[in-house]
């Protein structure tokens, strides 16, 4: 029996117990990277790259994903030739209880004091 190929296209995910406090609170100082884990919090399930309509070029969007995903807040993965994005919650609530709700909490009341969300 062999075993299953593994895809070149596997993008690299800290593990659970890599994942670090400081780390995830840089990844979420960035009013993009912040839109993005907004966007895939309200949303049932993964939501694609070509999903997102930040304001900035395709190579800084790759950029805030990448930030994303190597700080622990998302996990990306290929769906065919889409590059499907999904917020680790679980493994975020379980580090550290709380925390997410109250970034989203925060920045939604700050989106709507702002008027921009």
């Amino acid at each position: 029996m062999t075993s299953p190929a593994v895809s070149s296209r596997a993008l690299p995910h800290p593990e659970r117990c890599e994942i670090r406090l400081e780390g995830i609170l840089h990844a979420l100082s960035d009013p993009m990277r912040l839109q993005i884990v907004r966007e895939l919090a309200a949303a049932s399930d993964e939501l694609s790259c070509s999903h997102f309509d930040l304001p900035v070029t395709k190579s800084t969007t790759t950029h805030h994903f990448r930030v994303l995903r190597e700080s622990g807040v998302i996990r990306q993965v290929y769906r065919g030739t889409a590059k499907m994005n999904g917020l680790r919650r679980d493994d975020l609530d379980d580090l550290f209880p709380g925390l997410l709700d109250a970034l989203l909490g925060a920045a939604g009341r700050q989106a709507v004091r702002l008027g921009s969300g």
